[in-house]
């Protein structure tokens, strides 16, 4: 029922703005704040986004939870997608959505609402599981079978076997 609302809810708060934002400073104004914060939002994803993703790399590679920098990155990703559909409101959100201490605030509110059950790395559990060995060591297993094919002539014999070869 909300999502409901919402649907309802925004376009008549972008409509409402638009007729009052453009009664106070007119037509052309108007039109080129929308398209400046069109091109201001999508220039200041890109740079945040590539900064998200950089930090999702990082906790990949340190082996850490990366639940917060996914999340920064949905947020981007749904910010950009509120400064690309005309209007004040919405840029407003999208604009709020880039700044960090407020995606951090969102997904502590967030992460409060979902509760994970565990989160596991085969890496750090198999280090778990064998802590005498060293950290820089590398151990691969494997399991192998021995398939060296059976010796064959590779010439038939008219006459049997002959005294140079042993098969």
């Amino acid at each position: 029922m909300w999502l409901f609302a919402l649907f309802i809810a925004v376009p008549l708060i972008e409509i409402g703005l638009f007729i009052q934002v453009g009664g106070a400073i007119g037509l052309w104004p108007t039109l080129i704040i929308v398209v400046a914060t069109a091109v201001l939002g999508s220039w200041m994803v890109r740079t945040q986004g590539a900064m998200a993703l950089e930090n999702l790399r990082n906790s990949f590679g340190a082996l850490q939870d990366p639940s917060e920098p996914l999340a920064h990155g949905a947020m981007i990703l749904f910010s950009g997608a509120l400064l690309l559909t005309p209007g004040f409101f919405t840029d407003a959100v999208g604009f709020a959505l880039l700044i960090p201490p407020i995606r951090a605030a969102v997904f502590r509110y967030l992460k409060s609402r979902v509760k994970m059950k565990s989160f596991t790395v085969e890496a750090e559990m198999h280090r778990r599981a064998n802590p005498h060995r060293s950290s820089g060591e590398d151990v691969i297993d494997g399991e192998f079978t021995d398939v060296t094919p059976e010796k064959r002539p590779t010439h038939p014999s008219v006459d049997g076997p002959s005294g140079w070869t042993k098969h």
